[in-house]
């Protein structure tokens, strides 16, 4: 089933991939299905295979394995650290 969810970038991956958000139509089941589509893209898009990658859901934190519904909100960003 094709479903829309829009796809937030946050951080260095904005900044790394040149945007803020997309809209995305597919056959996504999870959040990391959504993911595995944008690392298809290749060169800069490999960001996202970065190990500790945060994600929410409707702007929830959330796990890769999470379910995504049509109309959804994806968010990806990198781990933060502090010191």
């Amino acid at each position: 089933m094709t479903i829309h969810v829009q796809v937030q970038y946050f951080a260095r991956f904005r900044e790394t991939l040149g945007t803020e958000s997309e809209n995305l139509e597919g056959a996504f089941a999870t959040v990391d299905a959504v993911r595995q589509h944008l690392l298809e893209r290749g060169g800069v898009w490999e960001v996202l295979s970065e190990k500790g990658i945060m994600c929410a859901r409707n702007q929830e934190l959330c796990s890769l394995d999470t379910a995504v519904e049509p109309g959804d909100e994806v968010a990806f960003f990198p781990t933060v650290t502090g010191g």
